[in-house]
């Protein structure tokens, strides 16, 4: 089940999440999948680095870890980026399922 996911890979005893972030949204939500990216509309501006550090802590609390277990890799800058989570790929597979196919039904 976890490969099946494009935005997501193993990476040591974590994996790596990949995500397209639009920032400047009305809610934090997961919109489904874009290019091979998790899309994440972000309720924070793209302003010294809110959305970065909002991001890390909505996806916290969506994979029930702490803020720590989670290191923004690349894209600081950028709407596309990649996040190194310290949780099993399984467990970031089922959220993904949770998140993304209820939307596709």
């Amino acid at each position: 089940m976890a490969t099946a996911w494009p935005c997501l890979r193993a990476a040591g005893e974590g994996c790596v999440l990949d995500l397209s972030v639009q920032p400047n949204a009305r809610r934090t939500t997961v919109d489904g999948l874009h290019d091979g990216a998790l899309r994440v509309r972000l309720a924070a501006p793209p302003v010294d680095g809110k959305a970065n550090a909002r991001l890390l802590e909505w996806l916290a609390g969506e994979l029930g870890c702490p803020k720590r277990a989670l290191e923004l890799l690349r894209g600081e800058a950028s709407r596309r980026k990649q996040v190194q989570v310290d949780l099993p790929q399984a467990r970031v597979a089922a959220w993904l399922a949770k998140q993304v196919l209820p939307a596709a039904e």
